[in-house]
Protein backbone atom coordinates (compact mmCIF):
# COMPACT_ATOMS: atom_id res chain seq x y z
CA UNK A 1 0.00 0.00 0.00
CA UNK A 2 0.98 4.01 -0.33
CA UNK A 3 1.06 5.96 2.06
CA UNK A 4 0.63 10.15 1.59
CA UNK A 5 1.99 13.04 3.31
CA UNK A 6 -0.21 12.60 6.21
CA UNK A 7 -0.40 9.22 6.73
CA UNK A 8 1.59 9.33 10.02
CA UNK A 9 -0.48 11.94 11.05
CA UNK A 10 -3.94 10.09 10.93
CA UNK A 11 -2.58 6.95 12.77
CA UNK A 12 -1.32 9.29 15.24
CA UNK A 13 -4.83 10.39 15.38
CA UNK A 14 -5.80 7.15 16.12
CA UNK A 15 -7.57 7.09 12.83
CA UNK A 16 -9.32 3.90 11.41
CA UNK A 17 -6.98 2.93 8.31
CA UNK A 18 -7.94 0.96 5.44
CA UNK A 19 -6.53 -0.07 1.94
CA UNK A 20 -8.23 2.77 -0.57
CA UNK A 21 -7.66 2.99 -4.07
CA UNK A 22 -3.90 0.96 -3.04
CA UNK A 23 -3.24 3.57 -0.02
CA UNK A 24 -3.43 3.38 3.25
CA UNK A 25 -6.17 6.25 3.64
CA UNK A 26 -8.04 6.60 7.23
CA UNK A 27 -11.91 5.79 7.11
CA UNK A 28 -12.59 7.68 9.99
CA UNK A 29 -11.77 9.50 13.45
CA UNK A 30 -14.59 9.78 15.62
CA UNK A 31 -17.49 8.53 14.08
CA UNK A 32 -19.12 8.88 10.65
CA UNK A 33 -22.24 10.65 12.54
CA UNK A 34 -19.98 12.80 14.48
CA UNK A 35 -17.37 13.96 11.38
CA UNK A 36 -20.35 14.26 8.84
CA UNK A 37 -22.16 16.84 10.75
CA UNK A 38 -19.26 18.37 11.50
CA UNK A 39 -18.39 18.98 8.00
CA UNK A 40 -21.92 20.04 7.30
CA UNK A 41 -22.67 22.33 10.18
CA UNK A 42 -18.56 23.68 10.49
CA UNK A 43 -15.25 22.48 8.51
CA UNK A 44 -13.76 19.22 8.33
CA UNK A 45 -10.15 18.30 6.86
CA UNK A 46 -9.70 15.58 4.14
CA UNK A 47 -7.28 14.28 3.12
CA UNK A 48 -7.09 13.18 -0.71
CA UNK A 49 -3.90 13.23 -1.76
CA UNK A 50 -4.44 9.61 -3.43
CA UNK A 51 -6.13 11.55 -6.12
CA UNK A 52 -3.96 11.72 -9.51
CA UNK A 53 -2.93 14.86 -11.19
CA UNK A 54 -1.78 15.42 -14.45
CA UNK A 55 -0.50 18.37 -16.66
CA UNK A 56 -1.00 18.89 -19.72
CA UNK A 57 0.67 21.54 -21.94
CA UNK A 58 1.35 23.04 -25.11
CA UNK A 59 0.00 24.74 -28.23
CA UNK A 60 -2.21 21.10 -28.65
CA UNK A 61 -2.99 21.10 -24.84
CA UNK A 62 -6.93 22.22 -25.11
CA UNK A 63 -7.03 20.12 -28.78
CA UNK A 64 -6.00 16.91 -26.38
CA UNK A 65 -8.68 17.48 -23.88
CA UNK A 66 -11.38 17.98 -26.11
CA UNK A 67 -10.95 15.00 -28.17
CA UNK A 68 -10.70 13.06 -24.98
CA UNK A 69 -13.29 15.02 -22.48
CA UNK A 70 -17.26 15.09 -23.06
CA UNK A 71 -17.78 18.95 -21.32
CA UNK A 72 -16.12 21.89 -23.92
CA UNK A 73 -13.16 22.96 -22.01
CA UNK A 74 -12.34 25.76 -24.63
CA UNK A 75 -15.08 27.71 -22.75
CA UNK A 76 -12.75 27.91 -19.70
CA UNK A 77 -10.23 30.96 -18.75
CA UNK A 78 -7.68 31.40 -16.34
CA UNK A 79 -8.57 30.38 -13.20
CA UNK A 80 -12.14 28.49 -14.16
CA UNK A 81 -12.48 24.71 -14.04
CA UNK A 82 -15.33 22.41 -14.75
CA UNK A 83 -16.28 18.62 -14.30
CA UNK A 84 -16.18 16.34 -17.00
CA UNK A 85 -15.34 13.00 -17.94
CA UNK A 86 -13.79 10.75 -20.62
CA UNK A 87 -16.15 8.55 -22.81
CA UNK A 88 -14.65 4.97 -23.92
CA UNK A 89 -15.46 3.54 -27.34
CA UNK A 90 -18.35 1.57 -26.30
CA UNK A 91 -20.67 4.16 -24.54
CA UNK A 92 -19.25 4.21 -21.09
CA UNK A 93 -17.21 6.07 -18.96
CA UNK A 94 -13.38 5.90 -18.45
CA UNK A 95 -13.39 7.91 -15.21
CA UNK A 96 -14.96 11.13 -14.80
CA UNK A 97 -12.29 13.87 -13.84
CA UNK A 98 -11.89 18.09 -13.08
CA UNK A 99 -10.09 19.94 -15.87
CA UNK A 100 -8.66 22.85 -14.25
CA UNK A 101 -7.49 26.10 -16.59
CA UNK A 102 -4.37 27.41 -15.72
CA UNK A 103 -3.11 29.24 -18.56
CA UNK A 104 -5.50 29.33 -21.26
CA UNK A 105 -4.98 27.12 -24.39
CA UNK A 106 -1.75 26.21 -22.65
CA UNK A 107 -1.31 24.80 -19.36
CA UNK A 108 -4.10 22.84 -17.95
CA UNK A 109 -4.55 20.37 -14.68
CA UNK A 110 -6.29 17.31 -14.76
CA UNK A 111 -7.40 15.65 -11.56
CA UNK A 112 -8.43 12.14 -11.67
CA UNK A 113 -9.74 9.10 -9.33
CA UNK A 114 -7.07 7.18 -7.59
CA UNK A 115 -7.76 4.08 -8.78
CA UNK A 116 -7.91 5.28 -12.32
CA UNK A 117 -4.36 7.29 -12.43
CA UNK A 118 -2.92 4.22 -14.48
CA UNK A 119 -5.50 3.81 -16.90
CA UNK A 120 -6.43 7.54 -17.27
CA UNK A 121 -2.96 8.34 -18.07
CA UNK A 122 -2.65 5.80 -20.66
CA UNK A 123 -6.09 6.46 -22.20
CA UNK A 124 -5.38 9.97 -22.71
CA UNK A 125 -1.46 9.16 -23.88
CA UNK A 126 -2.92 7.03 -26.03
CA UNK A 127 -5.10 10.19 -28.21
CA UNK A 128 -1.63 12.03 -27.45
CA UNK A 129 -0.82 12.22 -31.52
CA UNK A 130 -0.14 15.97 -31.25
CA UNK A 131 3.08 15.84 -28.91
CA UNK A 132 1.11 17.69 -25.92
CA UNK A 133 3.41 17.73 -23.33
CA UNK A 134 2.33 15.66 -20.07
CA UNK A 135 3.43 15.53 -16.62
CA UNK A 136 1.93 12.88 -14.53
CA UNK A 137 2.56 14.77 -11.15
CA UNK A 138 -0.12 12.78 -8.93
CA UNK A 139 2.71 11.27 -6.78
CA UNK A 140 4.62 14.38 -5.93
CA UNK A 141 1.12 16.23 -4.87
CA UNK A 142 0.19 16.77 -1.85
CA UNK A 143 -3.94 17.61 -1.50
CA UNK A 144 -6.14 18.59 1.62
CA UNK A 145 -9.62 19.65 0.99
CA UNK A 146 -11.30 21.69 3.95
CA UNK A 147 -14.65 21.38 3.47
CA UNK A 148 -18.04 22.74 5.07
CA UNK A 149 -19.15 26.63 5.70
CA UNK A 150 -16.73 28.01 8.09
CA UNK A 151 -13.73 26.11 6.46
CA UNK A 152 -13.19 29.17 3.76
CA UNK A 153 -13.13 31.71 6.95
CA UNK A 154 -10.63 29.57 8.40
CA UNK A 155 -7.91 29.44 5.38
CA UNK A 156 -8.19 32.64 4.46
CA UNK A 157 -5.85 33.77 7.64
CA UNK A 158 -3.23 31.74 5.95
CA UNK A 159 -2.96 33.54 3.24
CA UNK A 160 -3.31 36.95 0.66
CA UNK A 161 -5.22 35.05 -1.72
CA UNK A 162 -9.04 36.01 -1.77
CA UNK A 163 -10.19 32.99 -1.09
CA UNK A 164 -13.62 34.11 -0.06
CA UNK A 165 -14.01 35.62 -3.03
CA UNK A 166 -13.24 32.05 -5.00
CA UNK A 167 -16.39 31.16 -6.97
CA UNK A 168 -17.62 27.52 -7.52
CA UNK A 169 -15.28 25.85 -10.34
CA UNK A 170 -13.04 28.56 -9.52
CA UNK A 171 -9.16 28.21 -8.24
CA UNK A 172 -6.42 30.87 -7.71
CA UNK A 173 -2.51 30.32 -6.90
CA UNK A 174 -0.01 31.69 -4.75
CA UNK A 175 1.49 31.79 -1.03
CA UNK A 176 -0.07 29.54 0.98
CA UNK A 177 0.62 28.80 5.50
CA UNK A 178 4.05 30.59 3.99
CA UNK A 179 4.09 28.04 0.68
CA UNK A 180 4.62 28.91 -2.91
CA UNK A 181 3.03 27.97 -5.62
CA UNK A 182 0.22 26.17 -4.21
CA UNK A 183 -3.53 25.88 -5.74
CA UNK A 184 -6.52 26.73 -3.77
CA UNK A 185 -9.86 25.70 -5.34
CA UNK A 186 -13.71 25.69 -4.71
CA UNK A 187 -14.76 21.99 -6.80
CA UNK A 188 -15.74 20.66 -3.55
CA UNK A 189 -17.16 17.12 -3.22
CA UNK A 190 -19.41 17.40 -0.27
CA UNK A 191 -21.38 20.34 -1.04
CA UNK A 192 -20.35 22.11 2.06
CA UNK A 193 -18.13 24.68 0.32
CA UNK A 194 -14.65 25.21 1.20
CA UNK A 195 -11.54 25.01 -0.55
CA UNK A 196 -8.95 22.13 -2.12
CA UNK A 197 -5.29 22.70 -1.36
CA UNK A 198 -2.69 21.68 -4.01
CA UNK A 199 0.93 21.77 -3.49
CA UNK A 200 4.24 20.20 -4.13
CA UNK A 201 5.12 17.95 -0.87
CA UNK A 202 8.38 18.93 -0.80
CA UNK A 203 10.90 20.45 2.29
CA UNK A 204 8.76 19.60 5.05
CA UNK A 205 5.80 21.65 3.45
CA UNK A 206 3.18 18.94 4.01
CA UNK A 207 4.33 18.93 7.66
CA UNK A 208 4.15 23.02 7.34
CA UNK A 209 0.52 23.20 5.27
CA UNK A 210 -0.98 20.59 7.40
CA UNK A 211 0.00 22.23 11.23
CA UNK A 212 -0.69 25.44 9.62
CA UNK A 213 -4.75 24.10 8.49
CA UNK A 214 -5.46 22.64 11.77
CA UNK A 215 -3.85 25.52 13.91
CA UNK A 216 -6.48 28.14 12.21
CA UNK A 217 -9.33 25.66 12.35
CA UNK A 218 -9.08 23.16 15.37
CA UNK A 219 -10.08 26.74 17.79
CA UNK A 220 -13.15 26.80 15.91
CA UNK A 221 -14.10 22.95 16.13
CA UNK A 222 -12.74 21.68 12.96
CA UNK A 223 -11.79 18.05 12.58
CA UNK A 224 -10.34 15.69 10.74
CA UNK A 225 -12.67 13.97 8.91
CA UNK A 226 -12.38 10.26 7.00
CA UNK A 227 -13.60 8.92 3.88
CA UNK A 228 -16.68 6.76 5.30
CA UNK A 229 -17.98 10.92 5.98
CA UNK A 230 -17.00 11.76 2.46
CA UNK A 231 -19.26 9.30 1.09
CA UNK A 232 -22.65 10.09 3.13
CA UNK A 233 -21.87 13.98 2.48
CA UNK A 234 -21.42 13.54 -1.42
CA UNK A 235 -23.85 10.52 -1.52
CA UNK A 236 -26.49 13.48 0.53
CA UNK A 237 -25.85 15.76 -2.77
CA UNK A 238 -26.81 13.57 -5.61
CA UNK A 239 -22.85 13.45 -6.78
CA UNK A 240 -21.62 10.10 -8.42
CA UNK A 241 -18.76 8.11 -6.85
CA UNK A 242 -16.87 6.33 -10.01
CA UNK A 243 -17.39 2.62 -9.89
CA UNK A 244 -20.07 2.47 -7.62
CA UNK A 245 -22.66 4.99 -9.62
CA UNK A 246 -20.70 5.64 -13.04
CA UNK A 247 -18.00 3.08 -14.75
CA UNK A 248 -16.84 1.72 -17.86
CA UNK A 249 -21.02 0.26 -19.35
CA UNK A 250 -22.60 3.60 -17.78
CA UNK A 251 -23.16 6.36 -20.24
CA UNK A 252 -23.05 9.81 -19.33
CA UNK A 253 -26.34 10.09 -20.61
CA UNK A 254 -27.62 7.07 -18.31
CA UNK A 255 -26.22 8.63 -15.51
CA UNK A 256 -27.66 11.70 -15.80
CA UNK A 257 -24.53 13.54 -17.20
CA UNK A 258 -26.34 15.26 -20.28
CA UNK A 259 -25.07 18.35 -18.63
CA UNK A 260 -21.22 17.90 -19.03
CA UNK A 261 -21.85 16.44 -22.48
CA UNK A 262 -21.25 18.99 -24.92
CA UNK A 263 -22.30 17.93 -28.55
CA UNK A 264 -21.04 21.44 -29.72
CA UNK A 265 -17.40 19.54 -30.47
CA UNK A 266 -16.30 16.59 -31.15
CA UNK A 267 -15.16 13.81 -28.46
CA UNK A 268 -14.90 9.97 -28.60
CA UNK A 269 -17.93 7.86 -29.78
CA UNK A 270 -19.65 11.20 -29.94
CA UNK A 271 -22.15 9.82 -32.31
CA UNK A 272 -23.11 6.64 -29.96
CA UNK A 273 -24.06 9.37 -26.78
CA UNK A 274 -25.75 12.06 -29.34
CA UNK A 275 -27.87 8.84 -30.31
CA UNK A 276 -28.46 8.30 -26.84
CA UNK A 277 -29.24 11.74 -25.66
CA UNK A 278 -31.88 12.08 -28.73
CA UNK A 279 -33.36 8.76 -28.92
CA UNK A 280 -33.34 7.64 -25.20
CA UNK A 281 -31.98 5.07 -23.12
CA UNK A 282 -33.23 2.10 -21.50
CA UNK A 283 -31.85 2.76 -17.85
CA UNK A 284 -31.39 5.46 -15.96
CA UNK A 285 -29.47 6.49 -12.46
CA UNK A 286 -32.51 7.87 -9.98
CA UNK A 287 -32.34 8.87 -6.54
CA UNK A 288 -34.45 7.15 -4.13
CA UNK A 289 -35.43 7.12 -0.12
CA UNK A 290 -36.65 4.52 1.62
CA UNK A 291 -40.50 4.07 2.96
CA UNK A 292 -39.84 1.03 4.75
CA UNK A 293 -37.17 0.57 7.06
CA UNK A 294 -33.80 -0.50 5.47
CA UNK A 295 -30.70 0.72 4.56
CA UNK A 296 -29.13 0.09 0.49
CA UNK A 297 -26.37 -1.01 -0.24
CA UNK A 298 -24.45 -1.07 -3.55
CA UNK A 299 -25.40 -4.55 -5.64
CA UNK A 300 -28.66 -4.49 -4.11
CA UNK A 301 -31.35 -5.85 -6.40
CA UNK A 302 -34.46 -3.12 -7.77
CA UNK A 303 -37.67 -4.34 -8.43
CA UNK A 304 -40.83 -3.05 -8.88
CA UNK A 305 -44.00 -3.93 -6.88
CA UNK A 306 -45.00 -7.25 -8.53
CA UNK A 307 -41.32 -8.53 -7.92
CA UNK A 308 -39.50 -7.77 -11.50
CA UNK A 309 -35.95 -7.02 -11.42
CA UNK A 310 -35.93 -3.61 -12.83
CA UNK A 311 -32.08 -2.41 -11.69
CA UNK A 312 -29.62 -2.57 -9.17
CA UNK A 313 -28.50 0.14 -6.71
CA UNK A 314 -25.30 1.77 -6.79
CA UNK A 315 -24.98 4.33 -3.39
CA UNK A 316 -26.80 3.93 -0.38
CA UNK A 317 -26.53 4.86 3.26
CA UNK A 318 -28.40 6.47 6.11
CA UNK A 319 -28.38 9.96 5.91
CA UNK A 320 -27.00 12.00 8.79
CA UNK A 321 -28.24 15.11 7.47
CA UNK A 322 -31.94 13.73 6.79
CA UNK A 323 -31.97 10.91 9.10
CA UNK A 324 -33.96 8.59 6.73
CA UNK A 325 -32.15 6.31 3.99
CA UNK A 326 -31.22 7.15 0.80
CA UNK A 327 -29.63 5.80 -1.95
CA UNK A 328 -29.29 5.86 -5.95
CA UNK A 329 -29.27 2.89 -8.63
CA UNK A 330 -30.11 2.54 -12.46
CA UNK A 331 -33.90 1.67 -13.10
CA UNK A 332 -35.47 1.35 -16.42
CA UNK A 333 -36.79 4.28 -18.17
CA UNK A 334 -40.33 3.00 -16.91
CA UNK A 335 -39.72 3.23 -13.51
CA UNK A 336 -37.41 6.49 -13.56
CA UNK A 337 -39.84 9.30 -13.04
CA UNK A 338 -40.08 10.66 -9.18
CA UNK A 339 -42.60 9.44 -7.34
CA UNK A 340 -42.57 6.10 -8.73
CA UNK A 341 -42.70 3.29 -6.10
CA UNK A 342 -39.79 0.55 -6.03
CA UNK A 343 -38.56 -1.96 -4.32
CA UNK A 344 -35.24 -3.12 -2.79
CA UNK A 345 -34.01 -6.45 -1.99
CA UNK A 346 -32.71 -6.50 1.42
CA UNK A 347 -31.90 -9.92 3.07
CA UNK A 348 -34.53 -11.42 0.74
CA UNK A 349 -37.44 -8.89 1.43
CA UNK A 350 -38.92 -6.41 -0.73
CA UNK A 351 -38.47 -2.75 1.19
CA UNK A 352 -40.43 -0.31 -0.26
CA UNK A 353 -38.62 2.59 -1.60
CA UNK A 354 -39.92 6.08 -3.44
CA UNK A 355 -37.97 7.57 -6.34
CA UNK A 356 -36.80 11.08 -5.48
CA UNK A 357 -35.43 13.92 -7.17
CA UNK A 358 -31.56 15.04 -6.56
CA UNK A 359 -30.15 16.27 -4.60
CA UNK A 360 -31.47 14.68 -1.69
CA UNK A 361 -30.50 17.67 0.14
CA UNK A 362 -30.35 21.15 -1.22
Amino acid sequence: MKNTPFTEKHIALGAKMAEFAGYNMPISYTGINEEHNCVRNNAGVFDVSHMGEFMLKGDKALDLIQRVTTNDASKLTNGQAQYSCLPNNTGGIVDDLLVYCVEQNKVYMLVVNASNIDKDWNWISSHNTEGVEMHNISDKTALLAVQGPKATEYMQTLTDMDLTGLKYYTFCKGTFAGVENVIVSATGYTGAGGVEIYFEDKDGDAEKVWTAVFAAGTPHGMKPVGLAARDTLRLEKGFCLYGNDIDDTTSPIEAGLSWITKFTKDFTNRAQIESQKKNGVAKCLVGFEMVDRGIPRHGHIIQDASGTEIGVVTSGTQSPSLNRAIGMGYVTKENAAAGTDIYISIRDKAIKAKVVKMPFLQ
